[in-house]
């Protein structure tokens, strides 16, 4: 996928966008990072005094904070008060020559500081205005706080999630969060796209709770016509089995999946038990899934004999759907993720050489690139600020005021 090094590199997709970054915590910047990551000029706006949160957000090395490495990248870095007047003329000259901004206060926040759609779009009638919050912009949720772990609770996530007979549970990191970027990444996409045909911005209105909602399959369709609720079922699955996580002999875990006929078959041939696939109840995923005790059992019981290579080579012969339950350490070292590359190495100034995860995909023409990683805060306040126009003495003069 690499061009060969005579080839002239080619020019980032979405070059000349120019996208500004006014969001926190955590969906609206990694949608911006997405945009940045294939060639857009994204400006992270952050307030003079009250850095981004993600810069102190978990661990952190000889006092810099990591996880900001990874959602900065990508990002020049400014700073303004938005709600001093000096901060507020000064986005709305960035506005003018943007395409893009990103934002996620509370609904009616921007408009208190004069920043709201109907000033953004006079100065700048193409924009696109990204609008990420918790509920929306409008009903009787709209001005409570939102984060995603109320939206991985409230979208029936948590409900299915678990043991039958425990609690709810939420994910160990941003799971809402990070489908809310993905989804608002292409919601300006698609409103970029429309920009072509009509010439006009829009916005848009992104409510965290439903992405979460779109992605945890029909169970809307399912409750409406048949009012079924899905209960917690583990690892296990209402619609095929077996399907599960299996300890090998040597105290590892693999999953094993059979959501194909083909698949299910091929697995209980391996496992040295044929005759179940002639049971009349193993003709299809529902029959399987309800005799999962039966399945689980015959598949547990030779994982638990073999070690996780065995398994795994075992099943990889058998073109049988395995893989092993890698933590971290496992993923950096995995040859699959090292052959596309999914983690790479780049540099910090800080830092030095740091590995982190890669852009989402591959293009084959116009790839995306980590051209730096997250970087100080404010560092490109005054080049920035000089691309407008602004002289030195007014740059002093905003700083001066505590704008920038």
């Amino acid at each position: 996928m690499t061009p060969p090094a005579s080839t002239p590199p080619a020019t980032p997709p979405l070059q000349g966008l120019r996208v500004l970054d006014l969001a926190t915590l955590f969906a609206g910047p990694l949608a911006a990072m997405m945009l940045g990551d294939f060639g857009a000029d994204v400006v992270k706006v952050e307030h003079p005094r009250k850095p981004d949160p993600s810069r102190g957000h978990g661990p952190a090395k000889d006092g810099v904070g990591l996880w900001w490495k990874v959602l900065g990248r990508n990002k020049r870095t400014i700073t303004l008060d938005l709600s001093s007047p000096g901060g507020r003329d000064t986005l709305l000259r960035l506005v003018a020559d943007a395409d893009v901004v990103v934002e996620n206060f509370r609904p009616g926040t921007l408009e208190r500081w004069g920043l709201g759609w109907e000033e953004l779009s006079t100065v700048n009638p193409g924009l696109v205005l990204a609008r990420v919050t918790g509920f929306g912009q409008f009903g009787p949720y709209s001005h409570r706080p939102g984060f995603g772990t109320l939206a991985e609770a409230m979208s029936g996530f948590a409900a299915i999630t678990g043991e039958p007979d425990g609690p709810p549970t939420l994910p160990p990191f941003g799971l809402a969060d990070s489908i809310a970027a993905l989804a608002t990444a292409y919601a300006v996409m698609t409103a970029l796209t429309a920009r072509t045909a009509t010439g006009r911005g829009q916005v848009v209105d992104m409510a965290i709770i439903e992405p979460m909602l779109a992605v945890i399959g029909p169970h809307a369709l399912w409750y409406d016509q048949l009012g079924y609720v899905q209960p917690r079922t583990g690892n296990r699955s209402r619609n095929n089995a077996p399907r599960n996580t299996y300890r090998t002999a040597d105290g590892s875990w693999v999953a094993v999946s059979t959501s194909a006929q083909s698949i299910a078959e091929r697995v209980l041939r391996l496992v040295g038990r044929p005759e179940l696939i002639d049971e009349p109840w193993f003709a299809d995923g529902a029959g399987r899934a309800a005799h999962a005790d039966v399945l689980d059992e015959a598949v547990g019981s030779w994982i638990s004999r073999h070690t996780r290579d065995e398994a795994l080579a075992a099943f990889d012969k058998a073109e049988a759907a395995i893989a092993p339950v890698y933590d971290v350490r496992d993923v950096m070292a995995d040859p699959q993720y090292r052959a596309l590359d999914t983690v790479t190495e780049v540099p910090d100034p800080e830092l030095g050489p740091i590995r982190m995860q890669n852009v989402l995909f591959r293009l084959s023409e116009t790839p995306g690139a980590i051209r730096w990683t997250g970087r100080p805060h404010g560092a490109d306040t005054a080049d920035v600020l000089a691309e407008l126009g602004l002289s030195p003495d007014e740059i002093t003069a905003l700083r001066s005021q505590g704008a920038v």
